[in-house]
Protein backbone atom coordinates (compact mmCIF):
# COMPACT_ATOMS: atom_id res chain seq x y z
CA UNK A 1 0.00 0.00 0.00
CA UNK A 2 1.13 3.69 -0.98
CA UNK A 3 1.56 5.94 2.08
CA UNK A 4 -0.55 8.55 0.53
CA UNK A 5 -3.98 5.89 0.29
CA UNK A 6 -4.99 7.17 3.35
CA UNK A 7 -5.32 10.94 2.93
CA UNK A 8 -5.22 11.16 -0.88
CA UNK A 9 -6.09 9.57 -4.17
CA UNK A 10 -3.91 8.62 -6.65
CA UNK A 11 -6.09 10.63 -9.11
CA UNK A 12 -5.07 13.93 -6.83
CA UNK A 13 -1.52 12.70 -6.39
CA UNK A 14 -1.41 12.22 -10.43
CA UNK A 15 -2.58 15.34 -11.04
CA UNK A 16 -1.05 17.87 -8.07
CA UNK A 17 2.31 15.69 -7.73
CA UNK A 18 3.75 17.06 -10.73
CA UNK A 19 3.09 20.38 -10.32
CA UNK A 20 4.81 20.58 -6.85
CA UNK A 21 7.64 18.43 -8.25
CA UNK A 22 8.37 21.05 -11.14
CA UNK A 23 8.16 23.98 -8.43
CA UNK A 24 10.21 21.73 -5.81
CA UNK A 25 12.97 21.20 -8.40
CA UNK A 26 13.26 24.37 -10.73
CA UNK A 27 13.24 25.78 -7.37
CA UNK A 28 15.94 24.29 -6.03
CA UNK A 29 18.19 25.24 -9.03
CA UNK A 30 16.84 29.16 -9.02
CA UNK A 31 18.31 29.50 -5.38
CA UNK A 32 21.85 28.00 -5.82
CA UNK A 33 24.91 30.08 -6.37
CA UNK A 34 25.55 31.13 -9.77
CA UNK A 35 27.91 28.33 -9.82
CA UNK A 36 29.77 30.10 -12.94
CA UNK A 37 31.77 27.61 -13.84
CA UNK A 38 29.02 25.25 -14.45
CA UNK A 39 27.14 27.39 -16.52
CA UNK A 40 26.51 26.85 -20.28
CA UNK A 41 26.26 31.25 -20.62
CA UNK A 42 27.25 33.29 -18.64
CA UNK A 43 24.80 35.54 -15.97
CA UNK A 44 25.39 38.78 -18.67
CA UNK A 45 24.02 36.77 -21.33
CA UNK A 46 21.15 35.69 -19.60
CA UNK A 47 20.25 39.26 -18.52
CA UNK A 48 20.73 40.60 -22.29
CA UNK A 49 19.50 38.14 -24.45
CA UNK A 50 16.59 36.75 -22.83
CA UNK A 51 13.42 38.86 -24.15
CA UNK A 52 10.78 38.37 -21.31
CA UNK A 53 11.21 39.21 -17.67
CA UNK A 54 11.02 36.60 -14.85
CA UNK A 55 8.05 37.77 -13.27
CA UNK A 56 6.03 36.95 -16.92
CA UNK A 57 7.83 33.63 -17.09
CA UNK A 58 6.34 32.54 -13.71
CA UNK A 59 2.92 33.34 -14.87
CA UNK A 60 3.37 31.73 -17.83
CA UNK A 61 4.26 28.41 -16.25
CA UNK A 62 1.76 28.97 -13.96
CA UNK A 63 -0.97 29.19 -16.72
CA UNK A 64 -0.07 26.05 -18.45
CA UNK A 65 0.01 24.01 -15.03
CA UNK A 66 -3.46 25.22 -14.84
CA UNK A 67 -4.55 24.43 -17.60
CA UNK A 68 -2.52 20.76 -17.07
CA UNK A 69 -3.82 20.38 -13.69
CA UNK A 70 -7.80 20.28 -14.95
CA UNK A 71 -6.94 17.76 -18.00
CA UNK A 72 -5.01 15.57 -15.91
CA UNK A 73 -8.01 15.29 -13.39
CA UNK A 74 -10.45 14.37 -15.70
CA UNK A 75 -8.25 11.77 -17.36
CA UNK A 76 -7.34 10.45 -14.28
CA UNK A 77 -10.68 10.15 -12.54
CA UNK A 78 -12.44 9.47 -15.60
CA UNK A 79 -10.18 6.09 -16.65
CA UNK A 80 -10.27 5.06 -13.00
CA UNK A 81 -14.37 5.13 -13.04
CA UNK A 82 -14.10 3.06 -16.40
CA UNK A 83 -12.10 0.46 -15.27
CA UNK A 84 -13.95 -0.21 -11.68
CA UNK A 85 -11.22 -1.39 -9.21
CA UNK A 86 -7.27 -0.98 -10.13
CA UNK A 87 -5.10 -3.68 -9.37
CA UNK A 88 -1.74 -2.26 -9.46
CA UNK A 89 1.06 -4.26 -12.27
CA UNK A 90 4.00 -5.78 -11.62
CA UNK A 91 7.03 -3.87 -11.26
CA UNK A 92 8.20 -5.12 -14.97
CA UNK A 93 5.13 -4.01 -16.36
CA UNK A 94 5.34 -0.63 -14.65
CA UNK A 95 9.19 -0.54 -16.68
CA UNK A 96 7.06 -1.43 -19.80
CA UNK A 97 4.77 1.12 -19.42
CA UNK A 98 7.41 3.67 -18.29
CA UNK A 99 9.43 2.62 -22.18
CA UNK A 100 6.06 3.12 -23.62
CA UNK A 101 4.96 6.44 -22.55
CA UNK A 102 8.96 7.54 -22.86
CA UNK A 103 8.64 7.15 -26.27
CA UNK A 104 4.98 8.00 -27.67
CA UNK A 105 5.58 11.30 -25.61
CA UNK A 106 9.07 11.94 -27.32
CA UNK A 107 7.25 10.86 -30.78
CA UNK A 108 4.42 13.58 -30.08
CA UNK A 109 6.60 16.37 -29.00
CA UNK A 110 9.20 15.59 -32.15
CA UNK A 111 6.58 16.29 -34.64
CA UNK A 112 4.96 18.71 -33.15
CA UNK A 113 7.78 20.85 -32.19
CA UNK A 114 9.15 20.53 -35.24
CA UNK A 115 5.64 21.69 -37.02
CA UNK A 116 5.72 24.66 -35.28
CA UNK A 117 9.49 25.82 -36.48
CA UNK A 118 8.40 24.50 -39.96
CA UNK A 119 5.20 26.31 -39.75
CA UNK A 120 5.75 30.63 -40.05
CA UNK A 121 2.28 31.14 -38.55
CA UNK A 122 2.81 28.82 -36.20
CA UNK A 123 6.33 29.63 -35.19
CA UNK A 124 5.98 33.62 -35.04
CA UNK A 125 2.33 33.62 -33.22
CA UNK A 126 2.69 30.70 -30.73
CA UNK A 127 6.46 28.63 -30.40
CA UNK A 128 8.24 32.07 -30.67
CA UNK A 129 7.38 32.56 -27.09
CA UNK A 130 9.33 29.92 -25.44
CA UNK A 131 12.43 30.78 -27.31
CA UNK A 132 12.15 34.23 -25.78
CA UNK A 133 14.41 32.71 -23.21
CA UNK A 134 17.33 32.60 -25.28
CA UNK A 135 19.47 31.28 -22.53
CA UNK A 136 17.55 28.64 -20.63
CA UNK A 137 16.39 28.34 -16.92
CA UNK A 138 15.13 25.69 -14.67
CA UNK A 139 12.25 27.72 -13.80
CA UNK A 140 11.54 28.51 -17.51
CA UNK A 141 11.20 25.01 -18.63
CA UNK A 142 7.18 24.78 -18.71
CA UNK A 143 7.11 28.73 -20.39
CA UNK A 144 5.21 28.67 -23.86
CA UNK A 145 2.27 30.04 -25.43
CA UNK A 146 -1.22 28.79 -24.08
CA UNK A 147 -1.99 26.84 -27.15
CA UNK A 148 1.61 24.85 -27.70
CA UNK A 149 1.46 23.74 -23.56
CA UNK A 150 -1.85 22.26 -24.85
CA UNK A 151 -1.08 20.74 -27.87
CA UNK A 152 2.64 19.58 -26.80
CA UNK A 153 3.10 19.16 -23.11
CA UNK A 154 -1.15 18.43 -22.10
CA UNK A 155 -2.21 16.03 -25.04
CA UNK A 156 0.95 14.53 -25.38
CA UNK A 157 0.96 13.89 -21.90
CA UNK A 158 -2.38 11.99 -22.48
CA UNK A 159 -1.52 10.13 -25.16
CA UNK A 160 1.11 8.45 -23.67
CA UNK A 161 -0.84 7.70 -20.65
CA UNK A 162 -3.78 6.43 -22.64
CA UNK A 163 -1.34 4.21 -24.67
CA UNK A 164 0.90 2.88 -22.34
CA UNK A 165 -2.16 1.55 -20.43
CA UNK A 166 -0.37 2.93 -16.95
CA UNK A 167 -2.79 3.18 -13.94
CA UNK A 168 -3.04 6.70 -12.11
CA UNK A 169 -0.66 5.82 -9.60
CA UNK A 170 2.30 4.62 -12.16
CA UNK A 171 1.25 7.84 -13.89
CA UNK A 172 2.52 10.24 -10.63
CA UNK A 173 5.76 8.74 -11.03
CA UNK A 174 6.11 9.08 -14.51
CA UNK A 175 4.49 12.57 -14.89
CA UNK A 176 7.04 13.64 -12.06
CA UNK A 177 9.71 11.77 -13.81
CA UNK A 178 9.15 13.57 -17.06
CA UNK A 179 8.88 17.05 -15.08
CA UNK A 180 12.37 16.92 -13.66
CA UNK A 181 14.08 15.74 -16.87
CA UNK A 182 12.05 18.47 -18.64
CA UNK A 183 13.28 21.04 -15.56
CA UNK A 184 16.76 19.60 -15.67
CA UNK A 185 17.06 19.92 -19.88
CA UNK A 186 16.42 23.74 -19.21
CA UNK A 187 18.51 24.14 -16.41
CA UNK A 188 21.87 26.10 -18.29
CA UNK A 189 24.50 24.02 -16.06
CA UNK A 190 26.64 21.24 -16.77
CA UNK A 191 26.45 19.75 -12.86
CA UNK A 192 29.49 17.02 -12.40
CA UNK A 193 27.53 13.97 -11.75
CA UNK A 194 24.08 14.87 -13.07
CA UNK A 195 22.92 11.49 -13.84
CA UNK A 196 20.77 12.69 -16.75
CA UNK A 197 23.91 13.83 -18.47
CA UNK A 198 24.89 10.35 -17.84
CA UNK A 199 22.29 8.36 -19.22
CA UNK A 200 20.59 10.64 -21.15
CA UNK A 201 22.07 12.47 -24.90
CA UNK A 202 19.27 14.59 -24.62
CA UNK A 203 20.12 16.79 -21.89
CA UNK A 204 20.82 20.54 -21.04
CA UNK A 205 23.50 20.56 -23.47
CA UNK A 206 21.16 19.04 -26.40
CA UNK A 207 18.43 21.42 -25.94
CA UNK A 208 21.09 24.47 -25.34
CA UNK A 209 22.03 24.18 -28.75
CA UNK A 210 18.32 24.08 -30.21
CA UNK A 211 17.82 27.47 -28.30
CA UNK A 212 21.10 28.92 -30.53
CA UNK A 213 20.27 30.69 -33.19
CA UNK A 214 22.26 28.70 -36.11
CA UNK A 215 20.47 25.32 -33.95
CA UNK A 216 16.82 26.73 -34.16
CA UNK A 217 15.95 24.06 -36.95
CA UNK A 218 17.71 20.90 -35.03
CA UNK A 219 17.63 18.92 -31.93
CA UNK A 220 13.43 19.17 -31.87
CA UNK A 221 14.19 15.89 -29.94
CA UNK A 222 12.13 16.08 -26.24
CA UNK A 223 12.08 15.42 -23.36
CA UNK A 224 13.75 11.80 -23.34
CA UNK A 225 15.91 10.47 -26.41
CA UNK A 226 17.40 11.82 -29.46
CA UNK A 227 15.97 8.90 -31.94
CA UNK A 228 13.85 11.19 -34.23
CA UNK A 229 16.56 13.93 -34.56
CA UNK A 230 19.27 11.03 -35.56
CA UNK A 231 16.16 8.94 -38.05
CA UNK A 232 15.13 12.22 -39.68
CA UNK A 233 18.83 13.86 -40.37
CA UNK A 234 17.97 17.28 -37.42
CA UNK A 235 20.34 16.35 -35.32
CA UNK A 236 23.17 18.80 -35.12
CA UNK A 237 26.41 17.43 -33.54
CA UNK A 238 28.41 19.92 -30.95
CA UNK A 239 31.02 19.47 -28.70
CA UNK A 240 31.06 20.69 -25.13
CA UNK A 241 34.09 23.41 -24.40
CA UNK A 242 35.59 25.48 -21.50
CA UNK A 243 34.64 29.12 -21.74
CA UNK A 244 38.13 31.37 -20.87
CA UNK A 245 36.34 33.17 -18.61
CA UNK A 246 34.76 30.14 -16.64
CA UNK A 247 31.60 27.35 -17.41
CA UNK A 248 31.13 25.61 -20.40
CA UNK A 249 29.65 26.28 -24.12
CA UNK A 250 28.00 24.44 -26.38
CA UNK A 251 29.68 24.73 -29.42
CA UNK A 252 27.93 23.68 -32.58
CA UNK A 253 30.05 21.07 -34.59
CA UNK A 254 30.23 19.64 -38.17
CA UNK A 255 29.90 16.03 -38.84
Amino acid sequence: MVFWERYVSDELMGTFAPIVVYWVYAGFYHLLPPLDKYRLHTRKDEEKKNLVPFSTVVKGVLLQQLVQAIVALFLLTTTTKASGVVEQPSIAKQILQFLIAMFVMDTWQYFVHRYMHQNKFLYRHVHSQHHRLVVPYAIGALYNHPIEGLLLDTIGGAISFLVSGMTARTAVMFFCFAVVKTVDDHCGLRLPGNIFHLFFQNNTAYHDIHHQLQGLKYNYSQPFFSIWDKLLGTYMPFNLVKRPGGGFEARLAKE
